[in-house]
């Protein structure tokens, strides 16, 4: 992977349109579900850090990037990039390229680099969408933990309420909602020297999993509401 595809540095242009779609973005999102971010002071301002977000819409992406005026870094398929104007603008906007198929140990290693520039990213540590109000042990995924290591960042979790309600799974509309964000502290990995051993990957996912329910747990206090369930298959949501 390019120096050009991890977007070393951004220029003036750039630096300008990022603020003009991120501010864009903001107004519309601020529209639509009168976000409200709570903790925002626990956000590093300079260093680089994993932002470690519950998944429960589609919505947690665009939606979770409000947290911050900073430009944070996300993994999106190669594909994307196909378009030149398409993928300067995934660029711009913080996306870099990882070809769909490759080893996650080559994703991980692309998102160490982009930490190691000092730059803050965006990995979501339940891999995909889940259901419900409980972030599961089994649904945890060990990249974070390992990336941030490797690296010598902090992740900071955060918890967001009311995506689900706003775009439910299976649902192309979205409907106004309110939504609440709540970061959490951020939770700082051992210094490892070498290879970084499974107990301190194992032991960090853990905690960063207690941590994410508790900023969970706050976002749906806040938002009055709980997350939805699994939606129940067609025919036994015809009672079939």
């Amino acid at each position: 992977m390019s120096d050009s595809d991890l977007g070393r540095e951004m220029g003036r242009v750039d630096r300008f349109a990022y603020r003009f779609f991120w501010s864009l973005l903001w107004l519309v999102l601020k529209a639509c579900f009168r976000f409200r971010v709570v903790g925002g002071e626990h956000l590093p301002k300079e260093e680089p850090y994993i932002l470690a977000p519950v998944h429960r819409s589609y919505l947690d992406t665009p939606v979770g990037g409000m947290v911050t005026a900073r430009r944070l870094r996300f993994l999106g398929k190669e594909s994307l990039w196909r378009s030149r104007l398409g993928g300067r603008f995934l660029t711009i906007v913080g996306g870099f390229p990882v070809e769909r198929g490759t080893a996650d140990r080559a994703a991980l290693r692309a998102c160490q680099e982009v930490l190691e520039r000092g730059e803050p990213m965006v990995m979501f540590p339940e891999g995909t969408r889940r259901y419900g109000p409980v972030v599961l042990a089994e649904e945890m995924h060990a990249g974070p933990a390992f990336v941030a290591t490797r690296a010598g960042v902090p992740i900071v979790p955060l918890g967001i309420a009311g995506t689900d309600h706003a775009m439910p799974g299976g649902s192309p509309f979205i409907r106004p909602t309110r939504v609440f964000m709540v970061v959490g502290e951020p939770l700082r990995p051992p210094v490892v020297a070498g290879r970084v051993p499974r107990r301190v990957v194992d032991e960090l996912t853990v905690e960063l999993r207690q941590r994410m329910q508790a900023v969970f747990d706050e976002a749906q206090r806040l938002a009055g509401r709980p997350a939805l369930p699994r939606p129940l298959p067609p025919d036994q949501a015809e009672g079939g």
